[in-house]
This record gives structure tokens, C-alpha cells and sequence, in this order.
């Protein structure tokens, strides 16, 4: 199946709410699909985003650094480890509008931070999901990078966590995510929509978003409140 291209994909859900998406899924009988798991929650306060997904997994590594003085680490650290172990290759194959799920096990590590989620951004991804860590928290909120992730650790991950592999189907927060698979993501968590899926899940979920727009609309009005984004 070709992957769509993300002018389709912001056409049908720019404006989508997760809460609108999943009521989309369950319009066309996906009840229990596509929710990651609650505990998958937004590092920055009032984030969204949505995209295909790139999906990348990485693995528990058994090296084990030798004794070795600060400065042979820091040139084991650079020149070992972040160019043979922990690597990065799917950045270079962000397209506009990506957003990164990753799969990563539970080792207590930053395996995203404030250096790597802005080199996404900078190549034009759209957000990152992982069922891992991240750190630097204050640079990545600042920085305003839409993260959604398990764990704030504090760690990296020399000798803990390596790069496997990318573009393969992936399991994030009890969830199947394959690449090109729809990511939207905001408040309430993140959910994931069968690219097969993405056209008509949109419709029902547009229709349920208007639905709730023009019922709350009108109780803006007998409160005598001005409308906001949220009812416009």
C-alpha cells in the first residue's frame, strides 16, 4: 500500500481531536484499536500533533564500558558509541510532517533529549512518541517539540540502550504502529489509525468534532460567552 502523502493526511485531520479520532475508530468498529496506553503523556502542557508515523526500535545493549579515565570515556562515548551503537540513520529520512515512534524498553535512559529532538525538527518532523524516556525536559519544553513519552529519565544511553532498526512495525504503549500509520497525539494521549483506515476514520471523527462544536456553541451563548477557537 503507498504511504499518503502528508497534504492528504493534514487535509483529512488538521483540527482532530485525539478524543474526535478515537470516536472515529469507534464509528467504523475499531473499539478497542489504536488507544496507547495512558501512561504515554505529553511533556509539554497543551501539545498536539499529528502525522505518518517513522517508526524506530531500539534494543538492550550488553556492553559493558571498560574502567577507563574521563577522557578516554569521552572519546569512547563520541566515537564509538554514538557512531557504531547508538545511531541515528532514520533522521536523515524524516519527510516533512513525520512524526518518530519509537519502541523502547524500560532502562531508565533519556534516549530523547533536547539535541536529538530538535535535530527531528530541523529536518521537519512533526513530534515524537516512545514508549522510553526523554530528558533535558526544560530545553525540550522549551524548545517546544511536541514529545510524548513514557519515563523522564535522566541517563544516556552508552552501554544501555542501542539502535536496532527503523521503518518496520513497531509496538508502542500495547499499540501496532507500522510506518506510514496516522499518529495523532494531544491532551488526552495518543492514538494511532491503520493508514488503511485514516479517510474514513477522519470523516466520522469530523462529524462527531462539528457535532460537539455546535452543542457547546450554544450553551457559549446562554452563558453569554464570547466563542473561542474550541467552538469556532
Amino acid at each position: 500500500m503507498a504511504t499518503m502523502e502528508f497534504a492528504e493526511i493534514e487535509s483529512l485531520y488538521t483540527g482532530l481531536r485525539v478524543a474526535d479520532v478515537r470516536d472515529g475508530m469507534d464509528w467504523i468498529g475499531l473499539f478497542s484499536k489504536g488507544s496507547v496506553a495512558r501512561s504515554i503523556r505529553p511533556l509539554i502542557p497543551g501539545s498536539a500533533t499529528f502525522g505518518p508515523a517513522l517508526t524506530v526500535r531500539g534494543r538492550g545493549s550488553q556492553v559493558q564500558p571498560e574502567t577507563m579515565t574521563p577522557e578516554e570515556y569521552t572519546e569512547w562515548a563520541r566515537n564509538y558509541w554514538y557512531k557504531k551503537m547508538h545511531i541515528e540513520p532514520y533522521a536523515e529520512e524524516i519527510t516533512p510532517g513525520d512524526v518518530l515512534v519509537f519502541e523502547s524498553p524500560d532502562l531508565g535512559v533519556g534516549q530523547l533529549g533536547s539535541n536529538n529532538t530538535l535535530k527531528f525538527r530541523t529536518h521537519g518532523a512533526n513530534g515524537a512518541v516512545t514508549s522510553g524516556g526523554c530528558r533535558d525536559i526544560d530545553e525540550v519544553r522549551l524548545q517546544g517539540f511536541p514529545v510524548f513519552a513514557q519515563y523522564i529519565n535522566q541517563t544516556m544511553t552508552q552501554g544501555r540502550l542501542e539502535y536496532d532498526s527503523h521503518n518496520i512495525p513497531v509496538t508502542v504503549g500495547n499499540v501496532l504502529v507500522r510506518p506510514g500509520d496516522i499518529v495523532v497525539a494531544d491532551g488526552d494521549g495518543v492514538i494511532v489509525v491503520p493508514q488503511q483506515h485514516a479517510t474514513e476514520v477522519a470523516t466520522y471523527a469530523r462529524q462527531e468534532l462539528e457535532h460537539d462544536k455546535d452543542a457547546r456553541r450554544k450553551m457559549y451563548a446562554e452563558l453569554g460567552w464570547e466563542p473561542d477557537r474550541s467552538v469556532l
